[in-house]
């Protein structure tokens, strides 16, 4: 009985390990009495043994394996830590030969180092000039070369010197040159089209009568001729059109020497009618009460010119015209002519005071908005120094831009006024000085009839 026990815990203990090997034995046949319980135990011990066995030499034959791969990496490890302290002494060895190297490299190379800089500055300045010259409008793709030139890390060769030499040749020359060309041509719209330009040297390009801009490109994207959105003034513009007709000889052309940065100043100044806008409603003021001087005393001259002629041929002719102011005169006299002399003196100095007031008529208007126009430019002055002052406390003095429309006012304004005045000022004195001199005419002869008078009565007396 004791027996029968032992063997089912040594079964039960054994049960495990087979199940954890690598193979798992075929099941036991179940045991039908104790002898063959008995025979089942040794047979499951024996086969154990064996397989206990097994696993024993893979163990040791994979130990030989790892010990064999470990001794293979220290041999490899070996190898290169001899490569490296090869490499470097090697490389120790290369420090100390690379600045002899170096320098008989620079002494082989002599001056050719010196044109080597010279030429990579010369073809950088070039490039710089070909990208934003507008003779490259003309003659595209003038860049590539230059720009490998300039990059090169290696001697240009003879055929890159003479290739640098003509292109510089060919600048020179382009730029002694009037010439017409087909380009494309963007419009102040935005549209592209071809159109025949004519470039002048390397300042300006015109088309249709008008400049246009060369805006410069990269090599991805090449340069274009832009239609400059505004251009300048009439007296710039109008040699334009005559100069693109023209085939032969010389003829006035308004060139900007500076390749464009003229004209970009005059088209950014502002007209007349933009300075006017800049002296606000005071500004319009002056120049209509200055309108409406101008007219009154260009009004009163000539009418004033035609009393003068009529005067002056009264003054030829004794029998009275009442159509003018001398002819009333007259017919006063002969009105009177019968009655004392102090009777006929007052007439015609009553004849003479309305005469007068018709001569000077709208005289004292002049005068007031001679004097008007002046004031109100100066208080245009004040009120556009106020609004700058105003810019200045709201936003500083570090851009001068926000200052510059209260500026504008108060310079405009003051020209404006200024420039009404002048005129207006010479105008009152002429009417003046001419309506003096047709009163002095009208006195003269009034003066001389009274004489007449005087001495026909004093004959009558006697």
């Amino acid at each position: 009985m004791r027996f029968l026990v032992c063997s089912l815990i040594a079964l039960a203990l054994t049960a495990p390990v087979a199940a954890s090997g690598q193979q798992q034995p075929a099941a036991e046949p179940k045991a039908s009495s104790l002898q063959q319980l008995l025979e089942n135990t040794r047979e499951l011990s024996r086969r154990e043994e064996q397989e206990n066995l097994r696993r024993e030499a893979e163990f040791k034959a994979a130990q030989a394996d790892q010990r064999r791969l470990l001794e293979e990496a220290l041999r490899a490890e070996a190898v290169q830590q001899a490569r490296a302290e090869e490499l470097e002494r090697e490389f120790e060895a290369n420090e100390n030969v690379l600045p002899q190297l170096e320098e008989t490299l620079r002494n082989r190379l002599g001056t050719l180092g010196e044109v080597f800089g010279v030429v990579r500055q010369v073809a950088g300045d070039a490039r710089s000039r070909f990208q934003t010259s507008v003779i490259s409008a003309q003659i595209p793709g003038r860049t590539d070369f230059l720009s490998d030139l300039a990059e090169s890390s290696e001697l240009p060769s003879i055929a890159d010197l003479r290739r640098l030499w003509l292109g510089l040749q060919e600048e020179m020359t382009e730029q002694g040159r009037v010439t017409a060309f087909d380009a494309r041509v963007v419009s102040s719209e935005g549209g592209e089209s071809t159109q025949r330009v004519v470039r002048v040297g390397p300042f300006n390009v015109i088309s249709g009568g008008n400049y246009l801009a060369y805006e410069a490109g990269d090599p991805d994207n090449p340069g274009k001729l832009v239609e400059l959105a505004r251009q300048p003034a009439g007296r710039y513009l109008g040699t334009v059109s005559t100069f693109e007709r023209a085939r032969d000889g010389l003829n006035r052309f308004s060139l900007d020497p500076t390749s464009g940065t003229l004209l970009s100043m005059l088209i950014q100044a502002p007209d007349m009618q933009e300075r006017v806008q800049q002296g606000g409603i005071v500004g319009y003021v002056i120049i209509v009460l200055g309108a409406i001087g101008l007219v009154l005393a260009l009004y009163r001259l000539g009418v004033l010119a035609v009393a003068g002629r009529r005067i002056h041929a009264q003054a030829a002719d004794p029998s009275p015209d009442r159509g003018n102011a001398l002819g009333r005169v007259y017919a006063v006299y002969q009105a009177n002519q019968r009655k004392d002399v102090e009777t006929l003196e007052l007439k015609l100095d009553e004849q003479i005071l309305k005469e007068t007031g018709q001569l000077q008529r709208g005289t004292t208007l002049v005068k007031v908005l001679s004097v008007i126009a002046p004031l109100l430019g100066l208080l245009g002055t004040v009120t556009g120094m106020i609004l700058t002052f105003q810019q200045i406390t709201l936003f500083g003095t570090g851009d001068p831009k926000i200052m510059a429309g209260g500026i504008s006012q108060a310079l405009v304004t003051t020209v404006l006024g200024l420039v009404m005045a002048i005129p207006l000022t010479l105008l009152h004195s002429m009417i003046a000085d001419r309506s003096k001199s047709l009163v002095q005419i009208l006195e003269e002869h009034s003066v001389g009839l009274v004489a007449e008078q005087s001495e026909s009565l004093s004959s009558e007396a006697n």
